[in-house]
């Protein structure tokens, strides 16, 4: 089953970040509560943690792309 890896509501007035670093590639294994992908707000730098384990299987947000919040930036098969 695919699951969403989703940009977090990281504080109050945050609307989008802007991602800054994938730490797993399409193809890599993750488990659950392992960061993948680091993004930015105006108000800090957040480490975005894995919702499941599995197979990394798509990313849909490149480095620099400015995404809202709530909205999917990858998606993980789980096993």
């Amino acid at each position: 089953m695919a699951v969403s890896v989703d940009i977090p509501n990281v504080g109050m007035g945050v609307t989008e970040a802007t991602i800054v670093n994938w730490l797993k590639a399409v193809g890599d294994r993750v488990e659950r509560g392992e960061a993948i992908v680091e993004i930015e707000t105006a108000k800090s730098t957040v480490e975005v943690e894995a919702p499941a384990s599995g197979t990394l299987s798509e990313i849909l947000a490149q480095v620099d792309d400015e995404v809202e919040v709530g909205v999917a930036i990858a998606t993980i098969e789980e096993d």
